[in-house]
C-alpha cells in the first residue's frame, strides 16, 4: 500500500499564501489565534481565511489553554479542526472537544522517552495527536522554535499509535524525517518561513515535493 502522508503547513497569515498553500497540494492548513506567537492571526482575518479554506483544505485553529469563552467563539468560526498546543489536561481536552464540537488535534511535547508516558491518555479524548518537540522550561511559546527533537526516542511507541510529526521539520530533513519514523502526518512552520511569521511560497512548494518524492519511495 502506498505511503501518503498528511501535510500540514501551520502558522499561516496570510490570504496570499494560504492560497500558496492549497496550490501546493498540502493536507491542512494551520492558523495560531495566541497573541504571543508571532504567527498569530486577529479574530477578522482568522474568519476570512477559514472561509476561503472551507470545502479546499482542512482549516486548523491553534489556541493555547483556551478559556470556555474562546473555544466557543472558534467553534463558531466552524474551522475543521481545533489544535490544542497548551498544558491542556485530558480531562480538559475532553470538555473541549465535547464543547465545540469539532475534532481536536493535542499537541504533545517529546523530549525524552518518559515523555512519551503522556501519549496513552489523550488518545482516549482527542482525535489526532501532534509530537513535537518539548518546549524549554518557562518558554512563553509551546512550539514554532525550528528545533527537531530526537526521533530515536518514538522507536518506543506502540507502533498502532497514529500521530503526525512536528518541530524542526524542512524541507531538506523532511524525507529523512519520513523514512525514520514514517508518521501518519507532518506539520511544518518555521521551517517554510524567512523570517518568524513571515511564510516563504517557495520554501513551502519545496517542503511538499521533498515530502511527496519520500514517501512515494517508502
Amino acid at each position: 500500500m502506498s505511503y501518503s502522508p498528511i501535510i500540514k503547513i501551520c502558522g499561516v497569515r496570510s490570504p496570499k499564501i494560504l492560497e500558496a498553500v492549497i496550490e501546493t497540494g498540502a493536507d491542512m492548513v494551520g492558523f495560531v489565534h495566541f497573541p504571543r506567537s508571532p504567527r498569530h492571526v486577529e479574530l477578522d482575518p482568522l474568519t476570512e481565511m477559514i472561509s476561503l479554506a472551507r470545502g479546499r483544505i482542512e482549516s486548523v485553529v491553534l489556541l493555547v489553554n483556551p478559556d470556555n469563552s474562546q473555544v466557543a467563539e472558534i467553534a463558531a468560526l466552524d474551522p475543521d479542526w481545533i489544535q490544542l498546543h497548551g498544558p491542556e489536561s485530558p480531562h480538559r481536552v475532553d470538555a473541549i472537544r465535547a464543547g465545540a464540537g469539532i475534532p481536536i488535534l493535542k499537541a504533545i511535547g517529546i523530549g525524552a522517552s518518559n515523555d512519551l508516558d503522556q501519549i496513552g491518555p489523550y488518545e482516549e479524548v482527542c482525535d489526532r495527536l501532534l509530537l513535537d518537540a518539548k518546549a524549554p522550561k518557562n518558554s512563553e511559546l509551546p512550539g514554532g522554535r525550528g528545533v527537531a527533537f530526537d526521533w530515536q526516542v518514538l522507536a518506543g511507541l506502540d507502533q498502532e499509535v497514529g500521530f503526525m510529526l512536528s518541530g524542526g521539520l524542512t524541507p531538506k530533513n523532511v524525507g529523512e524525517a519520513l523514512k525514520k519514523v514514517r508518521p501518519l502526518g507532518i506539520d511544518v512552520s518555521s521551517g517554510v518561513e524567512r523570517e518568524p511569521g513571515v511564510k516563504d511560497a517557495a520554501l513551502i512548494a519545496d517542503f511538499i515535493s521533498a515530502a511527496r518524492a519520500a514517501a512515494a519511495e517508502l
